[in-house]
């Protein structure tokens, strides 16, 4: 199966999540929220840095529970990248 490539505000969504998951992290290490919510540290780093810009929604929900952050509030926080909503606003 070939993904398709994801275009540029897909991208710049996926690095604006990570943004926002690294400041919600604070003090506390990788480690120790990667542990928590039950993925790698890889896979943090990876989410934090846009590398994985499309994560698993369930990875999201895991680490928004850990890190006390609400689903709604984030997806609100975010670029909409959908053409079809972007022309309704």
């Amino acid at each position: 199966m070939v993904r398709v490539p994801l275009t540029p505000e897909e991208r710049d969504r996926g690095e604006h999540l990570g943004r926002l998951l690294r400041a919600a992290r604070g003090d506390r290490t990788m480690a120790c929220v990667a542990a928590d919510a039950g993925i790698s540290v890889e896979t943090l780093r990876k989410i934090e840095t846009g590398r994985i810009p499309t994560p698993a929604f369930f990875t999201i929900a895991a680490l928004c529970q850990v890190l006390d952050l609400s689903l709604d509030d984030l997806a609100r926080t975010l670029p909409d990248t959908n053409p079809s909503t972007a022309l309704a606003s």
